[in-house]
């Protein structure tokens, strides 16, 4: 399936938005959140904890969808997309901590103690959540 390009650099060109899960009870769970893009493999990464409503949400229906506005309230992005996770975070040197440090890096760069950052990413129970996306729309 093809990508509006004009929606699809709105979702590369930001790294803010609004993520949507589905709660238990069928209704929305919305959470602001930071992602990085990738047009070559149509995915959205995203860093949440193992204990946060929005991944508990996924790893029981991994539909999901991020909200991204634009510059003035009627230009935005929505993506739906399919969820996967990766195990929690439980040590510095696992996969869940690399592909963490791959996130870091695609939207912030170098980090300046990367020590550092592994540790707090075990101690957090970080995940990686990889939203591969299946459509967009907005305007």
């Amino acid at each position: 399936m093809d990508l509006d390009p004009k929606l699809e650099g709105l979702l590369a060109g930001t790294h803010n938005g609004v993520l949507a899960t589905i709660k238990r009870d069928g209704l929305p769970q919305l959470s602001n959140i930071t992602y990085g893009y990738d047009r070559d493999t149509r995915t959205a990464q995203i860093s949440v904890t193992q204990t946060r409503a929005k991944t508990r949400n996924l790893r029981r229906d991994p539909r999901a969808t991020l909200y991204v506005p634009g510059a003035d309230f009627w230009t935005f992005t929505v993506a739906e997309a399919r969820a996967e996770l990766t195990d929690p975070a439980t040590d510095v040197n696992d996969a869940t901590v690399e592909a963490l440090v791959g996130y870091y890096r695609s939207i912030r760069g170098e980090h300046p103690d990367w020590a550092e950052y592994r540790q707090v990413m075990v101690d957090e129970s970080r995940v990686l959540l990889t939203l591969r996306v299946d459509r967009l729309y907005g305007q």
